[in-house]
């Protein structure tokens, strides 16, 4: 992929979230059955980078469990931070920052954090960044930021094992692109929750993602699928951290 379009399906994912923040919001009430699964796995003084962390049910859920570590949320929505600050009033151990994971310097606003990270999330994040470029250099990122042993656990959106949401499904030639500039499983999806609206999202496969980890340095520990009516329509995995 080259630089135009992985510029122009970033543009087109952050003019999304920023028309449709309050109505992406209104349908994450709820966390998804695999990230219930996943906390049941953290340590209660583990400390927590959250990529893409969005209104902040993660943390809250977390605070609600007692969680003593640190946690640090980013997201490049300052409409869906709002939110998240808003709902963690009270919670001295939850922070919020304003980053993109497409800015290659992300990682400066982990300066309020003096402590290393044990556990870095990416729920539903990795499927919005464009290009194997762009994914390896956040990948290696986040294994530059993680304690010996830390673990890197992410959730990316299967929405082609649902019928109802391979109907979302749009030509590239919806937003100037061809079918040649862009990757394989990459994919343009309709919204139409207050509006209309346009965003890109990748399909990972298992396959895909093991290689992703081997050429970052992690060692993948488990795979599932979780959420849905069928259970199908997360890809799961946890990663742990390798010393290159």
């Amino acid at each position: 992929m080259d630089s135009y379009t992985t510029n122009r399906l970033i543009k087109l994912n952050k003019q999304f979230y920023q028309t449709f923040a309050a109505q992406f919001s209104a349908t994450r009430a709820r966390l998804q059955p695999g990230v219930l699964r996943v906390l049941e796995m953290i340590p209660s003084d583990a400390n927590i980078l959250d990529l893409g962390c969005g209104n902040g049910e993660l943390a809250c859920e977390l605070a609600q469990r007692g969680h003593q570590g640190l946690y640090l949320g980013l997201d490049f929505s300052k409409e869906l931070l709002d939110v998240a600050r808003a709902g963690s009033l009270g919670f001295p151990n939850i922070h919020y920052a304003q980053a993109d994971l497409a800015d290659p310097s992300w990682n400066c606003q982990l300066s309020i954090v003096n402590c290393q990270l044990s556990i870095v999330f990416a729920f539903a994040a990795l499927h919005h960044l464009p290009g194997r470029e762009l994914q390896l250099q956040t990948l290696k990122k986040v294994h530059s930021l993680l304690a010996p042993e830390g673990r890197f656990i992410h959730s990316n959106w299967q929405f082609l094992n649902s019928p109802r949401l391979k109907t979302r499904v749009q030509p590239w030639d919806a937003i100037g692109l061809t079918s040649i500039q862009v990757d394989p499983g990459d994919h343009l999806l309709d919204w139409r929750r207050g509006g209309y609206g346009l965003r890109y999202v990748h399909q990972f496969s298992a396959e895909e993602l093991h290689k992703l980890a081997a050429e970052t340095s992690f060692t993948v520990q488990e795979t599932f699928y979780s959420d849905g009516q069928e259970g199908n329509l997360g890809l799961y995995q946890v990663w742990e951290k390798r010393e290159t």
